[in-house]
């Protein structure tokens, strides 16, 4: 089915189409995962801080809880706690108390962050642009939909 799969991973054949639907997966999320962590790389942060970064730009200026932002994460970090403190240490970030429950930690991005997001747009637009120029909108529909089949409930 697809030669692109079998020259990149420098295999005949596979056990069935879905393992080669899976394993083109994989390496796809590979490739964009290692062309996102070149861009942060290039701003001093990580593809998980600038995740959150992007979370926290969306909560703006209210911000979210911790539990808020690991679920909105696109890859579970382990360690939440300490990668908002660096967030923090590099002032991307403030933490506070919730208005509603002093127990809760609020984080809130700062204009810092904001900026960082803003110098980072052309950069990871690029990215986006290369998606479009590749596939259709029907066929990145598509995608979205056989995803979702395979990782939603």
């Amino acid at each position: 089915m697809g030669e692109a799969i079998r020259d990149r991973l420098q295999q005949r054949s596979f056990e069935s189409v879905h393992q080669e639907a899976l394993l083109s997966l994989l390496v796809c999320a590979d490739e964009f995962n290692r062309r996102m962590d070149a861009v942060c790389q290039q701003y001093g942060i990580t593809a998980a801080q600038y995740n959150v970064l992007r979370i926290l730009r969306g909560a703006y200026p209210s911000g979210h809880a911790r539990c808020d932002i690991i679920k909105r994460m696109i890859q579970q970090a382990p360690d939440v706690t300490r990668l908002i403190g660096r967030l923090e240490k590099a002032q991307l970030v403030q933490r506070g108390a919730s208005e509603h429950d002093g127990r809760l930690s609020i984080t809130v991005i700062t204009a810092k962050g904001l900026a960082l997001l803003d110098s980072m747009e052309t950069a990871v637009a690029q990215i986006h642009q290369d998606v479009a120029e590749r596939i259709s909108e029907r066929d990145a529909k598509m995608i979205t939909r056989l995803c979702e089949r395979l990782y939603g409930a």
